[in-house]
């Protein structure tokens, strides 16, 4: 949907679209095939400014707002989403709780290389346990002198293994309420006891890296603790709010994505001699999902427009991922069912966007945990 952004988010757009044409695009059906993450692309996402969309340019990042990080993660996710749920977990969730709640000194350590590309980020919450219940994680972070020491288990961490640094999110008062004892460290990539245990094959999004991690007396002195003991997870919420956004986008692109080939297919596709774009049936297939996909991308971009104006936008946020998620999934569908057996088929994208956008309706909260946290903004609660 084209919105009266000004000029640099419209050149925005076009230069990652024509970025995800030319480097993404044609390579998306092998990296999905072959279920392996492309470090090949990493420097050239770097390149383009995509590792550090939100980052300040003191630290070497685009200093961009949430408009424009929305706007990317759409373009991307046209095309390929992996690619765009790794640039989403990238900026918004491991750089982005540095970036909101770092020190200085961690801020000058880890953003630059994360925007270099030299580091990905990670950030570990969900545990084998804990999922929508976030607040029933089990790992442990224990003080031991001048510093700390982690054990536990953590689950779909998206970029787990190719990650430089991961935020984890760990229980350190378990003598208050479950959601006032959880604290964030973050951990370097190949400090002792830290490793990826076990890749995890998925349905969808097979081209992102995403593992389990294990935490085994990983010793980290108290420097690399961010933010304040025990309220890891009051900061979890606030980064899990601009990762919403994020998700909302990412469904946009693909459900938008999925539609413009849905309708390049129906007016080539011939039956009973006629193209199928002229038959009703078709045209309510494509009509519904315009309907729907520009209504999310409506709330998607109200939310980030919140967002940039630091006003609440908690419930929006968990709307636009709500409707866009949802949305997007019947557009995808919709599209494979206007291919009719060449959609169920791996020769057409079709069918890797459905796989790949069931992921919004899942992470970063359901769409059950959407539905209760707009339920308790109606409710006053």
């Amino acid at each position: 949907m084209d919105f009266d952004f000004d000029e640099q988010h419209r050149l925005l757009r076009q230069s990652v679209r024509d970025f995800a044409a030319a480097e993404i695009a044609p390579h998306a059906q092998r990296w999905d095939r072959e279920e392996r993450f492309p470090v090949e692309l990493v420097p050239k996402l770097a390149a383009m400014g995509l590792l550090g969309i939100r980052v300040p340019p003191e630290y070497g990042g685009s200093g961009m707002d949430m408009q424009a990080y929305a706007i990317a993660i759409e373009e991307i996710a046209r095309v390929d989403g992996s690619i765009a749920l790794t640039v989403a977990s990238h900026n918004g969730l491991g750089t982005g709780h540095i970036l909101a709640f770092g020190t200085e000194e961690q801020k000058r350590k880890y953003l630059p290389r994360a925007v270099s590309g030299e580091w990905l980020a990670a950030w570990a919450l969900s545990e084998p346990g804990s999922g929508s219940d976030a607040a029933a994680l089990r790992t442990t972070a224990r003080r031991d002198g001048e510093g700390w020491v982690i054990d536990g288990t953590k689950t779909f961490i998206t970029q787990g293994s190719v990650g430089g640094f991961c935020v984890v999110l760990a229980r350190t008062n378990t003598g208050v309420p479950k959601q006032q004892g959880i604290t964030a460290f973050v951990v370097d990539r190949g400090t002792p006891g830290f490793a990826a245990s076990r890749h995890l094959r998925k349905y969808g999004c097979r081209a992102s890296d995403t593992v389990e991690l294990t935490l085994d007396g990983v010793r980290v002195p108290d420097a690399q603790r961010v933010g304040a003991v025990d309220h890891g997870f009051a900061d979890t919420m606030r980064i899990l709010d601009r990762g919403r956004v994020s998700i909302a986008a990412m469904a946009l692109g693909l459900g938008y994505g999925a539609l413009e080939k849905a309708i390049a297919y129906a007016k080539q596709r011939t039956a009973f001699g006629n193209p199928i774009a002229e038959f009703q049936a078709i045209q309510w297939i494509l009509a519904d999902a315009k309907v729907e996909l520009d209504a999310a991308a409506l709330l998607t971009y109200r939310a980030a427009w919140l967002a940039d104006r630091h006003e609440p936008f908690s419930k929006e946020a968990a709307m636009a991922k709500l409707f866009a998620s949802e949305a997007a999934t019947r557009a995808c569908g919709g599209a494979l069912q206007v291919h009719g057996g060449y959609g169920y088929v791996c020769e057409f994208d079709v069918e890797r966007h459905l796989r790949d956008v069931k992921i919004c309706e899942i992470g970063e909260g359901t769409s059950q945990i959407q539905r209760l946290v707009v339920a308790k903004h109606v409710l006053g609660g």
